[in-house]
């Protein structure tokens, strides 16, 4: 295994406490499902340092029975499942929309994301080994071992979500244990919802019938108008971030690239939180005239990003690439940063656009 300095000089780092990294966007492109050291970092609070042996998750069922389970007992009590997904964070291409004005938060490039084959057991099958039904109007608040500004971190989703056969206690990332960075010895994951719901280096469960009242739930990942300021924000009035919205980015070539002339092949991939995407259309001189990409998708894996690929024809000269994508319910993105700025930077769903040069 490579070393935590190692798998860090990998990454493009925009802070170190906390610890927060993303890929280079042509590395994150070149597989299908993203090397546990080429996935994307985001954490808010310090990294722990936890022993498998004595690691122990408490489960509140909600009705007075609550319980202990190791990380011994999640692999034997209940069956392993595999469910390879897409994580991505809220704050993913927030540097789009720093561009605008200013917002809040790390300039993430298009890289706060990845797709991993997750290993674990299903968070439905230890909530219904506690007795938990399922009661529509309840939910399962997490709670971490690490630490935001004093108190541990601490989200919820709803139970509807927690209970669904794609949500995970996941002790694995494409065949190997969890890396520290990733939540070792094992981490909440919940397909289709932004990270921010999938608690890493998880401590306890409960089923509660309100949302947690952590400030990571109850304050921040919140969707603002954008005449919403950061000192006129009203947490209650601003939309809670569960499902993430449609998006899609170019990785390949570089912003700024320098191409030869003639049939350039450009590649990137697109993803919906819960939705499939069908059409991806890539332009050459920014929007003005489109092609459609040849998609790659695993048909097995409905919460994983979809790869595009196609060729443009670049003549010699400046030229603005972009891309959107289209779902099954035949949405697509907004054209411009401007039309979903918000001052926290979240959801940046806009075409993803960048110049490059073509010369003969």
């Amino acid at each position: 295994m490579s070393s935590p300095s190692e798998r860090k000089a990998r990454l493009i780092v925009h802070g170190d406490q906390p610890y927060n990294a993303e890929p280079p966007l042509g590395r994150l492109r070149a597989a299908y499902r993203t090397p546990a050291e080429d996935f994307y970092v985001r954490s808010h609070g310090d990294l722990p340092d936890l022993e498998p042996e004595t690691w122990r998750l408490t489960v509140d069922g909600g009705d007075g029975v609550t319980g202990e389970l190791s990380l011994h007992d999640l692999q034997i009590r209940f069956p392993e499942v595999t469910v390879t997904a897409t994580m991505q964070c809220a704050g993913n291409r927030r540097a789009d929309l720093r561009a605008v004005a200013p917002v809040s938060g790390d300039p993430w490039d298009a890289g706060a994301i990845g797709t991993a084959a997750w290993t674990g057991v299903r968070l439905g099958d230890v909530l219904r080994a506690f007795g938990v039904t399922g009661d529509a109007g309840l939910h399962v608040a997490f709670e971490s071992h690490d630490r935001v500004e004093g108190r541990p971190y601490g989200a919820s989703i709803p139970l509807a979500k927690a209970m669904a056969p794609e949500t995970l206690l996941a002790h694995a990332m494409n065949g190997a244990p969890l890396l520290p960075e990733h939540g070792f010895p094992v981490r909440a994951v919940v397909p289709g919802f932004a990270g921010v719901r999938s608690p890493k280096w998880l401590r306890r469960l409960a089923v509660q019938r309100h949302p947690s009242d952590n400030p990571i739930q109850a304050d921040d990942y919140k969707l603002y108008p954008p005449d919403v300021t950061a000192e006129s924000a009203d947490p209650t009035r601003g939309h809670t971030i569960d499902t993430m919205p449609l998006n899609a980015a170019i990785c390949e070539p570089d912003r700024g690239a320098t191409l030869k002339a003639g049939p350039n092949r450009v590649r990137g991939y697109a993803v919906s939180g819960d939705r499939a995407i069908v059409r991806v259309d890539v332009s050459g001189n920014g929007g003005r005239s489109w092609r459609q990409a040849d998609l790659e998708h695993e048909t097995d894996a409905p919460f994983a990003w979809t790869f595009w690929s196609v060729d443009l024809d670049l003549p010699p000269g400046e030229h603005e690439l972009a891309v959107r994508a289209w779902d099954a319910a035949g949405q697509t993105q907004p054209a411009l940063p401007d039309d979903v700025w918000n001052h926290k930077g979240y959801l940046c769903t806009c075409w993803h656009r960048l110049r490059v040069r073509a010369e003969a």
